[in-house]
């Protein structure tokens, strides 16, 4: 009888301790600041939440998610990062250079993720790549280098091409040194470059104006949030115009752009919560050192090729790795 009354101490001393562990374990709000809608930007949101449950971390047990989606418009970020910062989420998921620089004025504290930051030295974002010494840290895209492979690309597809514009948005930060890195690329390749500026979706039908008066005979397009809201409108101007254009992501080509290069957006998803999951258990945002991608993705569209009478060589074609027919 004794030993029965002993078993009966102990499961009464001890699993109220384990219930009450259970119930007040912490649940991490994770805020996930999307510049585009979801509908645009939600495979890569399951890109993340993958990564996050790969690591142990699931959804309604130690984190939660809070979504904020700026269909596009960049204006509307500022807004959506102050709402985050309301909430008291634990840590900041920003794709790209207007979320994450609206993050940035939002918080000075609460750690920054970004997906894919284009030049976050320059922008301000991060001290060095190796010691970002603030708040915020994550994947930057090599644009130093996807730049001058896009132009690359663009002269393999049309070998006699010796004008190229740059259709870009001069309001996103981080993007004029993109820019300056093709014009030197393409200086040194004898080839001109020339800009034509969007800052709204009612100038881009301008500026593909502009590109066929000045006569030039292909297109890079930058990957700004403006400019890929309207990618299927870009597309539609440069077949119409007979534009080879190389673009900045798979959606611009599947949109029906020429091509498309970039790094592979899923990947860099998939990796952000690497770096969410390390915060989450401890880590500070300026020990993490930012990131650069090694996967990257070539697309390339027949369909439009055929309709601006191109023919794509075939060992550019065997690089691809998807082709659009």
């Amino acid at each position: 009888m004794r030993r029965i009354g002993l078993v009966l101490v102990a499961s009464l001393t001890f699993t109220p301790l384990d219930v009450e562990a259970q119930t007040t374990a912490k649940v991490y709000q994770i805020g996930f600041l999307s510049p585009q809608s979801a509908a645009d930007f939600g495979s890569y949101v399951e890109a993340f939440r993958r990564g996050l449950r790969d690591l142990g971390d699931v959804e309604g047990q130690n984190i939660a998610i809070e979504l904020r989606y700026a269909d596009g418009r960049a204006d509307r970020l500022p807004d959506l990062a102050a709402e985050l910062v309301r909430i008291k989420v634990d840590v900041i998921v920003a794709p790209n250079n207007p979320a994450i620089a609206a993050a940035k004025r939002a918080t000075g504290t609460i750690p920054i993720v970004m997906v894919l930051a284009t030049d976050p030295i320059g922008a301000g974002f991060v001290a060095s790549l190796a010691r970002p010494a603030g708040n915020i840290t994550g994947l930057s895209s090599q644009f130093a280098e996807l730049g001058p492979k896009r132009l690359q690309l663009l002269r393999e597809a049309v070998p006699n091409v010796s004008r190229v514009a740059v259709l870009w948005d001069p309001t996103e930060p981080g993007r004029r040194e993109e820019v300056r890195v093709i014009e030197l690329t393409a200086s040194a390749a004898g080839v001109r470059v020339q800009r034509f500026e969007a800052r709204s979706p009612n100038d881009i039908g301008n500026a593909f104006a502009s590109v066929s008066r000045e006569g030039l005979g292909a297109l890079i397009v930058q990957g700004t949030s403006m400019l890929f809201a309207q990618r299927a409108a870009i597309a539609e101007h440069a077949v119409k115009r007979r534009l080879p254009a190389v673009c900045a992501i798979k959606e611009f080509a599947e949109a029906g752009c020429l091509m498309s290069y970039s790094a592979s957006l899923t990947d860099v998803s998939r990796r952000a919560a690497t770096y969410v999951d390390k915060i989450l258990k401890g880590a500070k945002p300026a020990d993490l050192p930012v990131e650069q991608p090694t996967t990257f993705e070539l697309v390339i569209n027949l369909k439009t090729a055929k309709a601006l009478g191109l023919t794509i060589p075939p060992s550019l074609l065997a690089r691809a790795d998807q082709v659009i027919e």
